[in-house]
């Protein structure tokens, strides 16, 4: 079990609060919402990351405890998660202690700097090395400076954890137990859960998405839908996803997440299987229980495309 006191923080607090305030107004909002006493998060928008949304495209929370303030994600660009510091320090005065990473990708990550400069410690699973070790973690940064400037720029960098896990471990900050739950490898290799259970609140990354269809990538598909099983379990009351509006009905929101995986792996393990070429089983399969959420055009053939080569891996 780890425990957090007040000790051991760099730049203060109360600087990144004055130097925050005193900048000018961002014309995004970023509303904290509280899903449960001393449980709160800032809503990304159903977008791809640009230089008008300044990568705010994903979910971060925060729980407030008497000892310190536990943030979970970083959000997607330095300027945003200083905007989350300020806005942390009009409901609290106390520090921001932990940050846990849900996993390392780039709109959760890019405002982790911020947070390692203020003295946070920083939590994520030890699976999330390999990426952000990798060529490909630099290769993504160097394009997102390009893509996203000048919110992503050359000063942006990848952190490093302070604490890399590789098991289920608590967390307690001011007399507030908070577990922290291995689920990958599904959405990443080091996919994380926090889960409070005094609130039965779960905040649990982008295992969830909301409203929106998820980002697929190199996901492992199969081990996803079996962790959504995993994240049910907590009995949780409140979901906070990776992206889209927290939910009070659990199973039915994490169903759509389930049901469009499954889909995937059926249409596309099918075709894979006889050998149809994906052209062709893409432009057959019925999209249409999901093609009117946001950011299908975007991102529905890729992720068929992804399970597509997935399929005929785990094909024997």
């Amino acid at each position: 079990m780890l425990s957090a006191g007040m000790g051991g923080l760099g730049l203060s607090w109360a600087r990144y609060a004055e130097a925050t305030a005193a900048a000018p107004a961002a014309s995004l909002p970023m509303v904290p919402r509280e899903v449960a006493p001393r449980c709160w998060y800032v809503e990304g928008l159903s977008a791809l990351g640009s230089p008008a949304n300044q990568n705010f495209i994903s979910n971060a929370g925060f729980v407030v405890t008497p000892e310190g303030v536990v943030v979970i994600d970083a959000l997607g660009s330095p300027a945003l998660a200083r905007r989350l510091l300020a806005e942390i320090a009009r409901i609290t005065s106390q520090k921001v202690t932990h940050v846990v990473l849900t996993h390392y990708h780039a709109d959760h990550v890019y405002g982790l700097q911020v947070f390692e400069e203020a003295g946070a410690r920083i939590i994520a699973h030890r699976a999330g090395r390999e990426y952000l070790y990798a060529d490909t973690a630099q290769l993504r940064l160097q394009a997102s400076r390009e893509q996203l400037a000048p919110w992503i720029d050359a000063q942006t960098r990848l952190v490093a954890a302070t604490e890399w896990i590789d098991g289920r471990r608590e967390l307690v900050v001011g007399g507030t137990r908070l577990i922290v739950q291995p689920v990958g490898p599904a959405h990443t290799p080091e996919d994380l859960a926090v889960f409070v259970p005094d609130t039965r609140v779960l905040y649990a990354g982008d295992l969830v998405f909301r409203s929106r269809i998820p980002f697929v990538g190199q996901a492992d598909s199969r081990n996803w839908i079996a962790s959504l099983d995993t994240l049910l379990a907590f009995g949780a009351t409140v979901v906070v996803p990776g992206h889209g509006p927290a939910s009070t009905e659990a199973a039915q929101d994490m169903k759509l997440t389930r049901d469009y995986l499954a889909y995937l792996r059926k249409t596309m393990g099918d075709a894979a299987r006889d050998m149809t070429p994906f052209d062709e089983a893409y432009k057959s399969a019925d999209w249409s229980a999901f093609e009117n959420l946001p950011l299908f055009g975007a991102a529905n053939r890729m992720n068929a495309y992804n399970t597509y080569l997935l399929m005929e891996r785990e094909a024997p």
